[in-house]
């Protein structure tokens, strides 16, 4: 097993750029990591990295060997999948990420119940508001809200996700309730934008009678986290776009309003991604229908 794992540690660092980060990606110590590497190095007789004390590459021979041991290691895992089939009892690491909000309300309270139902299962959870690549990152399950562009995976559909324009009372006191799309483009409004770097082109699409309007909207603030667009919304500071089940209950105190209630954002998703395999791992099947049987009470 110690030469799997060596291979664990070799493909993750290759694609992670250091030791430290594959290793921790596999929630072992750089030390352990390291004594991997050379230990495969020595069985291989050959260096698969070139290292430095600022940078860590590849020799042509690390290329090479990467290719294949990836085909090792997938081969390794269709074969365990298949015989899980044969188990009642699912086992081994379930790699999830989610966006912040949708992980924290959402799945991340379904994990404890999954895992005392199925206790030789381990969740290992990456919330991140940032556009995900699932085979790089060596993750199982990808869980979204919006449209997916990712063709190369599977998707499960949960449910409709309806969004809202909201603010606080205290920011349309002092700038004006919108009454149309375009009081967000030409009025005196701050609009709280997501980003993260090498996000696509931003906008807000909005329902209207004429079909769905793409509003090019502006604002002084934005951030990569869902969450701190929330505080800022809640602190009088701009307009918000965000799933309904989000803010639900800031709406239901009054802590934010509802704007432009006639001409809401278009509905988006939630579901998940995951990569095409022959047959799908029995625990991360597992876990799919778990989230899918508990969430639906969020979109109702």
């Amino acid at each position: 097993m110690s030469y799997i794992e060596s291979l664990h540690v070799f493909v993750r660092v290759m694609e992670l750029g250091s030791i430290t980060s594959g290793g921790r990606d596999l929630r072992l110590t750089p030390a352990v990591a390291s004594k991997r590497l050379k230990e495969l190095e020595r069985r291989l007789g050959v260096r698969l990295f070139n290292r430095t004390t600022r940078s860590m590459t590849p020799t042509e021979a690390g290329i090479v060997f990467y290719e294949e041991a990836k085909t090792v290691l997938t081969a390794l895992e269709t074969a365990e999948a298949r015989v899980a089939s044969f188990s009642k009892t699912p086992r081994g690491a379930i790699r999830v990420t989610a966006p912040l909000g949708v992980g924290r309300r959402i799945v991340a309270p379904l994990v404890p119940e999954f895992s005392e139902t199925y206790p030789d299962t381990e969740i290992r959870m990456r919330l991140s508001d940032r556009k995900v690549d699932i085979l790089a990152d060596g993750l199982d399950i990808a869980f979204f809200v919006g449209e997916p562009s990712d063709s190369t995976m599977k998707l499960r559909k949960f449910a409709d996700c309806n969004r809202v324009l909201c603010a606080a009372p205290a920011y349309l006191s002092q700038h004006g309730v919108p009454e149309t799309p375009d009081d967000l483009l030409h009025g005196d409004h701050n609009c709280l934008l997501l980003r993260y770097p090498r996000s696509p082109e931003y906008f807000w699409l909005l329902k209207t009678d004429m079909g769905p309007r793409k509003l090019e909207v502006r604002g002084k603030f934005d951030a990569d986290d869902g969450d701190v667009l929330t505080d800022w919304a809640l602190a009088g500071k701009g307009v918000v776009n965000k799933p309904r089940f989000d803010v639900r209950e800031h709406l239901a105190s009054g802590r934010l309003v509802e704007v432009l209630p006639n001409t809401p954002p278009v509905s988006t998703i939630f579901g998940c991604l995951y990569p095409h395999k022959k047959l799908q791992d029995p625990k991360v099947r597992l876990f799919v229908e778990h989230v899918a049987r508990h969430s639906k009470s969020y979109f109702a």
